[in-house]
């Protein structure tokens, strides 16, 4: 405060009514009086013509003080009254939009987060490292790395949710993306396992979504061929399905496995495996009275993957090699569950979760 304010009894008056002001209506009406048109103090800067020129220089700079002084402390109330406004609008106008607690309905973990749960412990008890990504990677990882040449289809924007104004990069269209993130990383020998959300431009329908959850797997050790290849995934197809198709290999039965030569550019040879189901009491039984269904698509890696992250050979000096594989979250869900749309996985009815969770 300016000594010119302290100094004048009539300017204490006015600080006090600016104190004292209880709302914004009468601090406007104290503004007015003191700077309107017609105020005190507009009042007393229009007499300043009829002054010497030397009164005029000290009467004009006192009440310049006074004047911004009187603004300085006008903000400042007319702050604080805007302040306790709106706590008290917010405390009057708050709304409670949380549920109340359902009382015996105890929440439960979703059915993708089951099997990614269930899928992260078998690997983890055989070995497998759990490996994490991006959603959002390079063409590299996604393709180039991969063995994808760019006139592949896969690759074109009807199939491929690219990032606008981002050169190279997309979201990632499969899991494969940590094998080349792990060869450049941490190198070989490795066996790990990635699960997580992968993007296609898909349209939505009982069997398709724009976003669903892949795990990936991928070993790669000295000696590695498709017959441990083969033991692993038919010992993972045990496990998810309750059956003992190990056992029943060793004991020449026949099983309702198949391993079916495919294609894929980051794997030869490569492998569609498909299993013969069918469901009896809402349960799913693996038998060869069922219907033949493809469960996940799997290969040895193929030697240019290697070669795009630059690893051709283990410390021993021997050719690296290795295997892979993929499934889909969702399609597991689908045939174990009986889970007959895809798109319930996402709606998030309550009724829904409570049966699966």
């Amino acid at each position: 405060m300016s000594d010119v304010l302290d100094g004048t009894t009539w300017t204490q008056d006015w600080i006090k009514q600016i104190s004292e002001a209880s709302d914004s209506k009468e601090l406007d009406k104290v503004r007015i009086a003191l700077l309107g048109k017609s105020g005190i103090l507009t009042q007393e800067l229009k007499k300043l013509g009829s002054l010497s020129v030397e009164e005029r220089r000290t009467v004009g700079a006192n009440l310049n003080n006074i004047r911004e002084s009187f603004e300085r402390l006008l903000n400042e109330k007319s702050r604080k009254i805007d302040e306790a406004e709106l706590n008290k609008r917010l405390q009057q106008e708050f709304l409670d939009v949380t549920l109340p607690t359902r009382p015996n309905t105890p929440g439960k973990r979703h059915l993708l987060t089951q099997i990614s749960e269930e899928l992260s412990s078998y690997f983890c008890a055989r070995g497998f490292c759990v490996m994490s990504g991006p959603e959002v990677d390079t063409e590299f990882n996604c393709f180039d790395g991969l063995n994808m040449p760019k006139h592949h289809p896969a690759r074109q924007e009807q199939d491929t949710l690219y990032v606008k104004d981002c050169a190279n990069m997309l979201l990632r269209v499969h899991t494969s993306t940590m094998q080349v993130r792990t060869f450049l990383s941490t190198g070989v020998p490795v066996r790990g396992i990635s699960i997580g959300s992968v993007f296609r431009n898909d349209a939505v329908d009982a069997t398709h979504t724009p976003l669903f959850h892949q795990i990936e797997g991928f070993v790669v050790e000295p000696g590695i061929t498709m017959a441990h290849m083969k033991y692993c995934l038919l010992d993972l197809l045990s496990f998810l399905f309750k059956v003992d198709l190990c056992a029943m290999v060793a004991r020449n039965e026949p099983i309702p496995v198949r391993f079916r030569p495919s294609f894929f550019p980051f794997t030869e040879p490569s492998s569609e495996v498909d299993c013969c189901c069918s469901r009896k009491d809402g349960e799913l039984k693996l038998d060869l009275d069922g219907t033949w269904m493809e469960i996940l698509g799997c290969g040895m890696i193929h030697p240019n993957v290697f070669k795009n992250c630059g690893i051709e050979h283990f410390e021993d000096g021997t050719p690296v090699q290795g295997f892979a594989f993929g499934i889909g979250i969702e399609r597991i869900a689908m045939l174990k569950y009986g889970v007959t749309d895809i798109r319930h996985v996402y709606e998030g009815d309550m009724r829904w979760l409570q049966h699966y969770g």
